[in-house]
């Protein structure tokens, strides 16, 4: 049989035929002249063919013995790996129940007997990677005190696992000791400290000094002072992450104790994380730092690289500043920013209000003031009542008329050379016109609402003052220290005194001296009092649809209001906001909601509160945004009853102090 093999291959056959063909040839050939030559070479012919295959046998041999013992050592190896190799293999049955389990896998159970035992007794996380949807690749899953990476194979209904604890342990504690940058900033301390006594102003650095050392110390935070109002500060984030479970009670800390003293200081905190560059971490926290003092002060801010900015603070209105002295370099700074510009446009957030159309005259004045040719930007048809009438009312001015163009036209003149100034907000998402925004090349940002995470890209001057009672009171200051006062008219003193009134409800919310030394000012300029209340009034109409969602007002937790249209119903968004108002002036109201559908086919929210609610971060939770008292979002695609439900849950978080 071997002999037979051997002549079977097709490799050895053919040189072996050749070689009995060679011997026989050589034998008759050489029998013709030496029979005995011809012996020799059939002797020598018939050793070296015996030879060959003697040798191939013995190489079968070899062979043989070779791949038997390797097939010998790789049953081994794998009867070893089944049962020795450091992963984890568990068979189950149809029922989800135990099968096997290799000896690696069974002393992470202490060698109990499992077999036959239900997963979902035993392990539910196994039991859950089994069940789930069909994953290609390792999945991750923690069981008690390990973490395991698992491969499933389900048709075999085998689960592989391999213990990563010690990997995962090592990625925690890399993570935990990370570097976080922070910057601490004393709001309002210049301000206080300039009318105190040395004495006065020692003790209160000593008390906030100690304070902030104390609150380091307890938490092994490395913590320099920089200047008399900003200390630097490095932790890790194991350290923030008890801050954050603490939601930074340092602030109220500094809050109370300061306001006993009669100085209601607070601190803003900017913060840096997840990223290894320090210069970079600085940076983020410097940016942290600008958006908390943007949003009024008294709060921390903790950005990343990528992902959700995050919030803790804000349970104050922001307080007034007592200086003008930024009021007069945004003045000269925005005068310069126009003279080197060829002409300007002003455009608010969409369906602009009162304080939309106010500021934005009053910015094209100032430009007017400073030779260059302003247009306010209105989009037709997209205007509640009162600005519909001012509107009117501006057609008797052809001065001014002339210079309200539509968003179209805008975008049809504006050139590289042109400046954009965006008033009463920051929110390139909220804005008139997108596309006239992205053609500017120059961006001014004049807002008073708090500053949120959405900010316009790359402004050229910013002006952002929370403690203002409207955009139109930052753009009548900024008057005082422009040229050729009397070119404003009464028409612009007018709308800015509009402005401000519907902004503060008759100066009855978030006014402070400098909004009635503005409305004083804006009287001296021409303003008339009775034409505001012209533009104010309001149809039946509207006081009945206005009276239809105040009836279905529902008090949720204690002194939160609620209200809301029918599915189906539109309601203007002045409406709406007024409907909150007279909500809030209700007995035991504390905030009130009001949730509509739009003329856009968005809902839309309008919050209000008396100070103690901070409904800023309620509607920041569903996008939106506002001031502490004063806020609102849009929703798009969902229906009254689900813009409801995701209300309740936001405010079901901050009660839960989720910020």
């Amino acid at each position: 049989m071997e002999m037979q093999g051997f002549f079977e291959k097709r490799m050895l056959k053919y040189p072996l035929y050749g070689l009995i063909a060679a011997t026989i040839i050589l034998c008759v050939i050489t029998f013709f002249y030496e029979w005995w030559l011809s012996v020799i070479i059939f002797v020598a012919g018939v050793a070296l063919i015996t030879a060959m295959f003697y040798f191939e046998h013995r190489l079968n041999q070899d062979v043989q013995e070779y791949v038997s013992n390797l097939t010998y050592r790789i049953k081994r190896s794998e009867e070893d790996a089944l049962v020795e190799m450091p992963m984890g293999i568990m068979l189950y049955d149809e029922d989800y129940k135990i099968q096997w389990l290799n000896p690696f896998m069974a002393k992470y159970f202490d060698n109990h007997k499992l077999i036959g035992e239900p997963l979902d007794e035993v392990g539910p996380e196994f039991l859950a990677v089994i069940k789930g949807e069909e994953k290609e690749g390792v999945q991750s899953i923690k069981w008690r005190d390990y973490r395991f990476d698992t491969i499933i194979k389900r048709e075999e209904r085998i689960l592989y696992l391999y213990d990563r604890t010690e990997y995962y342990e090592l990625h925690e504690k890399y993570k935990a000791e990370k570097s976080v940058f922070a910057i601490i900033f004393l709001d309002n301390y210049d301000e206080w400290a300039q009318g105190m006594d040395d004495r006065r102003r020692s003790a209160l650095n000593n008390l906030v000094t100690s304070m902030l050392t104390n609150w380091a110390r307890e938490h092994r935070i490395y913590l320099k002072r920089i200047s008399s109002d900003r200390f630097m500060a490095f932790l890790n984030e194991a350290m923030l992450e008890q801050l954050e479970e603490e939601k930074f009670s340092l602030l109220d800390r500094i809050r109370e104790r300061t306001s006993k003293q009669n100085i209601p200081l607070t601190l803003s905190i900017g913060i840096g994380y997840n990223e290894d560059d320090l210069i970079s971490l600085a940076d983020l926290a410097q940016s942290g730092l600008d958006l908390a003092l943007g949003r009024g002060g008294d709060q921390v801010v903790i950005k990343q690289p990528e992902g959700q900015v995050r919030f803790y603070g804000g349970k104050t209105n922001p307080m007034e500043k007592r200086t003008r002295v930024r009021a007069r370099v945004i003045s000269q700074a925005l005068q310069e920013l126009i003279t080197q510009s060829d002409q300007v446009f002003v455009m608010g957030h969409r369906y602009p209000d009162m304080d939309v159309i106010g500021s934005s005259l009053g910015v094209m004045r100032i430009a007017e003031m400073n030779d260059r040719n302003a247009y306010v930007v209105v989009e037709p048809g997209k205007m509640s009542p009162d600005v519909e009438r001012l509107m009117t009312e501006i057609e008797e001015y052809p001065n001014v008329i002339k210079n309200i163009v539509t968003p179209q036209v805008a975008n049809e003149n504006i050139t590289n050379k042109s400046l954009l100034v965006v008033v009463d907000t920051h929110k390139p998402s909220m804005v008139m016109n997108r596309e006239l925004l992205e053609s500017a090349s120059h961006v001014v940002v004049i807002d008073h609402h708090r500053r949120s995470e959405e900010f316009v890209e790359n402004p050229v001057l910013v002006y952002i003052e929370p403690y203002a009672s409207s955009t139109a009171e930052l753009v009548t200051e900024l008057f005082e220290y422009q040229p050729d006062l009397e070119q404003v008219g009464k028409i612009e003193a007018t709308a800015l005194l509009s402005g401000i009134v519907v902004d503060t409800k008759n100066f009855t919310l978030r006014t402070g001296s400098r909004t009635f030394d503005a409305a004083s000012y804006l009287r001296s300029l021409g303003a008339d009092t009775v034409l505001v209340q012209n533009f104010l009034k309001e149809d039946i109409a509207t006081f009945t649809q206005r009276s239809k969602l105040v009836e279905s007002l529902e008090i949720y937790h204690d002194g939160m209001a609620i209200a809301k249209g029918h599915e189906d119903e539109v309601f203007g968004t002045v409406i709406a906001a007024q409907a909150a108002d007279t909500m809030l002036s209700m007995e035991g109201v504390q905030a009130s909601f009001v949730i509509t559908l739009r003329p856009d086919k968005m809902i839309g929210i309008s919050a209000r509160s008396l100070g103690e609610i901070n409904v800023q971060v309620i509607m920041e939770k569903l996008g939106g945004g506002g001031h502490l008292s004063n806020a609102a979002t849009q929703l798009k695609g969902m229906t009254i009853a689900e813009a409801e439900k995701d209300l309740l849950d936001a405010i079901d978080a901050y009660w839960k102090g989720e910020t």
